[in-house]
């Protein structure tokens, strides 16, 4: 396993880390669960991420139920909140009180004392960003966060933050948590260069397409049941990855990487890796086969010529 430093910070993680979106404590069951993590650590994977939305805190819930008995100081342990988890108005958003009542929440979900990285799941354009920021300081100070990070948060919402947080000595976000794979590559003109200009790394999630990249899917036949894109219950984000003009491309992606003696997974993993701003690839394995296949990616250098064919496969 390759590591790499998250952001302007000491932290390393894990260059392919284990999320949970969609997986754990939804559609893949415990045992299933211990074995994940149990392989993520023997190949090397330190970083685990969840969120307390991901199937309203069963995600983290079975993580938690994962990770007890291991060395917590060998965990990267990452979390994020600003979805609702109740009706209840102030049960939302990235307020003072929010933050602080799911921060606390997440980690008697998970069974820990701290969480390393405690992320900004979105913007919220509600809250000041300053209120944040200074929730965030509070939760470093008492120890129960180490580190804070954004996701999917614009620009220049990002240069507010870092802006703020060094005009006031405050510990400033080291991460941002963007969706990026060879589909979807609207970071790379702005958010990418501005997030490094302010020191955050990035952790880039659903870097495989949520399995649109492996080859699996095609347009002339249908998804299998125990895929994603065959269950009803978690398949409402993949469709906009299964359109034929984008299965064509998939398709390319799978006989270019075997052209080189590659399997696509990898491929479309060490894409995202070549960039210096991605500090980490998340994957959302269901079994051990996969995550094996994912963590191929973190020592996997492409060829000139294979890079070249891609960028004109998925251009930007």
């Amino acid at each position: 396993m390759q590591y790499r430093r998250l952001g302007h910070s000491g932290l390393k993680v894990s260059a392919v880390s284990l999320g949970s979106w969609l997986t754990l404590g939804n559609t893949v069951d415990q045992a299933t669960t211990q074995r994940l993590v149990a392989a993520a650590r023997e190949l090397g994977i330190n970083l685990l991420d969840t969120a307390d939305v991901y199937a309203r805190g069963e995600g983290e819930a079975a993580l938690g139920r994962a990770i007890a008995g291991l060395r917590r100081e060998h965990l990267v342990l990452a979390s994020k909140c600003h979805f609702p988890m109740s009706d209840d108005i102030n049960d939302r958003g990235l307020s003072r009180k929010h933050v602080f009542e799911s921060v606390h929440a997440s980690l008697r979900r998970l069974g820990v004392d701290y969480l390393d990285l405690y992320q900004c799941h979105r913007l919220d354009p509600e809250t000041p960003i300053e209120e944040t920021a200074l929730a965030m300081t509070d939760l470093i100070r008492q120890g129960k966060v180490l580190y804070w990070g954004v996701s999917q948060w614009p620009a220049f919402a990002i240069v507010q933050a870092t802006a703020f947080c060094r005009a006031h000595a405050l510990p400033p976000p080291i991460s941002n948590q963007p969706l990026y794979n060879l589909f979807d590559r609207g970071l790379e003109a702005e958010i990418m260069p501005v997030a490094a200009q302010c020191g955050l790394g990035q952790i880039v999630f659903s870097p495989l397409a949520q399995g649109a990249l492996t080859g699996k899917y095609a347009s002339d036949r249908t998804p299998d049941p125990s895929s994603r894109a065959g269950n009803a219950k978690v398949n409402q984000f993949i469709g906009r990855y299964l359109t034929p003009e984008r299965l064509a491309q998939a398709q390319r992606l799978v006989e270019l990487a075997q052209r080189h003696g590659l399997r696509p997974a990898p491929v479309a993993l060490a894409w995202c890796l070549r960039r210096p701003e991605v500090a980490s690839v998340i994957v959302g394995a269901t079994n051990e086969a996969q995550l094996r296949d994912n963590v191929g990616a973190a020592d996997l250098t492409l060829p000139a010529d294979l890079v070249a064919d891609l960028e004109q496969a998925f251009p930007a």
